[in-house]
């Protein structure tokens, strides 16, 4: 099913895409490349806000891209495989019986699905600034995120034959 399917389903679903995507077989290589493509959406996300923040500021919007550049593409993937590991320790602590490949790919894909609103998150940065509709837009995009992501690991390590 195309990626686009997928996030769509994913907010009818969370866990009945996840099963689907481990269903597959653990392929790291697609868990990067998803892992990817979210803090690439992410980065895009910023550039209103980043815009916003350079005209408002008389700043030189290259250095406010060179740094979220930097940390989502370089830093973010590092950070996030570290909590992806973390959240497989802790669910396994509460008797989960999935497998690292299957927590790393529950976070990755819960960003990745979450995107659009991230999407939204930053447009409404860029055009309206700081202000009730950017915390709503927010509170709505961590709230999705969080669904998405306990959904994802509740199917994942309910699994039994475990890959890592």
């Amino acid at each position: 099913m195309p990626v686009t399917r997928d996030i769509a389903a994913s907010y009818r679903g969370p866990g009945a895409v996840m099963r689907r995507l481990l269903a597959s077989g653990p392929r790291e290589d697609r868990a990067l490349a998803i892992l990817m493509a979210a803090c690439g959406l992410i980065f895009v996300a910023q550039w209103p806000a980043l815009s916003r923040q350079a005209h408002l500021e008389g700043r030189e919007l290259n250095e406010l891209l060179a740094g979220a550049l930097f940390g989502w593409i370089f830093l973010a993937p590092l950070l996030l495989y570290g909590l992806a590991a973390l959240s497989h320790l802790v669910a396994r602590a509460f008797g989960g019986r999935g497998s690292w490949y299957g927590a790393r790919l529950a976070l990755f894909w819960s960003l990745l699905a979450a995107t659009p609103l991230v999407l939204l998150n930053g447009l409404v940065a860029g055009l309206v600034g700081q202000g009730a509709a950017l915390t709503l837009v927010g509170i709505l995009w961590c709230a999705v995120f969080l669904w998405f992501w306990i959904s994802c690991l509740l199917a994942s390590e309910r699994r039994t034959g475990a890959v890592s």
